[in-house]
Order: structure tokens, then C-alpha cells, then sequence
């Protein structure tokens, strides 16, 4: 008697049924993938020092923009060029935590499907 093997997996009723869980796993595939494009195209800032240093990133935290405020900085001075940096730093560390937090409000609610969302998965 040849058996099929998916039959210990539950394939009868009430159990798991594979073309409905490939299915479901190529929409939230597609769900997750205009998330990030979504993603990619919106940005925040970061800012420091009172406005002196604001970076720019994408939704992905990719890093599109850097404004440094005119007169806030000696160029020819090491300290300042090094604290200039230092503030660089911090204005990208704060705009990458604000486009962590975008990217979570945006697939957190794809990503917790996988336990609950998927038959024979929750």
C-alpha cells in the first residue's frame, strides 16, 4: 500500500493544506516586499545640537541626506572638525532609530503573521 507522505502532515480535513499555506506564504511575500519598497521611499530625520547636524535616511535606514548649519563649525579647527563628527554620528544613530521604529509599525503586523496568520502554524 503506497502512502502519500504529506498524509502524516494532516492533509485531511482540518489538517494542513499545503497549496493553501504556499499561497498564503506568496502573498505575505509580496505583502512584505511593497512594504519595504514603501519602505525605501520615505524618510526621517535626525537632528542634534539644536539643529547644527540633521541626517536624513530612507525607511531602511540607508542614509540619503546630511545638513550642516552654516556657521556652526570652524573647518579649520581639529576639535571642532572632530566633535562635527561625533554630532554626525549621533543625528544618524537618532534618524536610524526613528526609521526602525517606521519599519516596525510597516512589517510588524507582516511579520507576526507567520505565527497566527499560517495554517498549522499558530
Amino acid at each position: 500500500m503506497t502512502q502519500n507522505p504529506f498524509d502524516a502532515l494532516g492533509g485531511g480535513a482540518g489538517g494542513l493544506d499545503m497549496n493553501a499555506l504556499l499561497q498564503q506564504a506568496q502573498q505575505m511575500q509580496q505583502q512584505l516586499a511593497d512594504a519595504q519598497s514603501s519602505l525605501s521611499s520615505q524618510t526621517v530625520d535626525g537632528t542634534v545640537a539644536g539643529g547644527a547636524v540633521t541626517v536624513t535616511v530612507n525607511g531602511v535606514g540607508e542614509l540619503v541626506g546630511l545638513s550642516i548649519r552654516a556657521g556652526e563649525f570652524d573647518g579649520g579647527d581639529a576639535e571642532d572638525l572632530s566633535d562635527l563628527s561625533d554630532l554626525v554620528v549621533a543625528a544618524y544613530r537618532d534618524a536610524r532609530a526613528k526609521a526602525e521604529q517606521l519599519a516596525e509599525q510597516a512589517m510588524g503586523p507582516l511579520a507576526g503573521g507567520l505565527g497566527g496568520g499560517l495554517p498549522g502554524l499558530g
